[in-house]
């Protein structure tokens, strides 16, 4: 198909206008990729980041310097990320928009009246153009500094971005934004807003020194000594019984071999069981009963249990009393049950109702 000769005309000179319509991005700045991460249009150069339209910085755990084509220096401090766009607009010092969520910069640069600062409460714009030297740090709760350092230095315009209220920082100012709020200015911070110093402490810290952290808590007094009068009596170990204490004795009695003092008697026992009270409760092996010798026959006792509910009680008493020993008197004798009404007969009529 072939094209009119105007259309062949016309369609070169479209080509061209499009051309210049649609100006390439010009260039931001550079910095070192062993200083930070970059995200966005970027090219690397030598070790140089090259930093074009709109780009992420984030330091690594030292300050990133980032070098302005336009002239000047950012300085990201440690941790911190910005975010750098620059104007599509042709002409020697494009406009640049800084963005910074969390963390702290610094930037010298010649400031433009199109310069701009946001945080996440405020929008920071320079009023006039002048040599800009501003120190920025947000914290986590959202208190943000600002150093406009300089005696010739462009007054910035702080705004809340939703709403009409508007502060403005001199030059040689340093205020602080408490929770990111222009309603809650201190006007004479003390607080360093940039970096860090590399030997003091790091970013994190000033974050979290400049968001109001609470003091330590004092540490407690220790209580005061209880006087002797208050404090309780110790309390006297309760006399062992009777019974026990003959139980011992005979114990001791029985551990003592013949023609042994009870002295060594004690020693014996204590070598032999150095902790009764353990063996009692089963943490250590109790002694062994010693065996008989081989061949040598046991005293055996047998006899048969049996049972008679008929068969008249016993009588009361000692049994093989020895002669002339006093017996007790004799109780009122009780008298027998009823053959139809002891264990077995009633067990009996259990049954017999049960089964008929």
């Amino acid at each position: 198909m072939t094209l009119p000769m105007p259309v062949r005309l016309v369609l070169p000179l479209l080509a061209c206008g499009l051309c210049v319509a649609a100006p390439a991005q010009q260039l931001i700045g550079y910095v070192n990729t062993r200083d930070a991460d970059i995200t966005g249009a970027t090219d690397v150069l030598d070790g140089q980041a090259v930093l074009t339209g709109s780009v992420s910085v984030t330091a690594r755990d030292h300050t990133a310097p980032i070098t302005l084509g336009r002239g000047g220096t950012v300085r990201v401090c440690q941790t911190s990320a910005l975010h750098v766009t620059e104007s599509r607009a042709v002409q020697v010092a494009a406009p640049l928009l800084f963005s910074l969520d969390r963390g702290a910069i610094e930037i010298q640069m010649m400031g433009t009246a199109s310069d701009a600062i946001m945080t996440p409460d405020l929008r920071i714009a320079v009023h006039n153009g002048g040599p800009l030297d501003v120190h920025l740090r947000v914290a986590r709760n959202g208190d943000t500094c600002v150093e406009n350092r300089g005696p010739g230095a462009p007054t910035l315009a702080v705004s809340d971005p939703f709403g009409e209220a508007q502060y403005e920082v001199a030059a040689g100012q340093h205020v602080l934004f408490e929770h990111g709020s222009v309603h809650e200015v201190v006007d004479h911070e003390t607080s360093p807003c940039g970096c860090p110093d590399n030997k003091g402490m790091s970013i994190a810290d000033a974050l979290l020194a400049s968001g109001g952290a609470k003091p330590a808590a004092a540490p407690r007094a220790p209580a005061p000594p209880v006087p002797a009068a208050v404090a309780p009596a110790a309390v006297a170990p309760a006399p062992a019984p009777a019974a026990a204490i003959q139980t011992s004795a005979d114990d001791a009695a029985a551990l003592k071999a013949p023609g042994e003092t009870a002295a060594q008697t004690a020693i014996r026992a204590a070598e032999e069981h150095p902790f009764p009270a353990a063996i009692s409760e089963g943490l250590a092996p109790a002694a062994e009963v010693p065996q008989a010798p081989p061949g040598q026959v046991h005293a055996q006792v047998t006899d048969t249990l049996s049972y008679n509910a008929a068969a008249p009680a016993p009588p009361a008493g000692p049994i093989n009393a020895p002669p002339g020993a006093v017996t007790p008197a004799a109780s009122a004798p009780v008298p027998a049950k009823s053959p139809n009404n002891d264990l077995v007969h009633i067990v009996g009529r259990f049954f017999k109702r049960l089964f008929g």
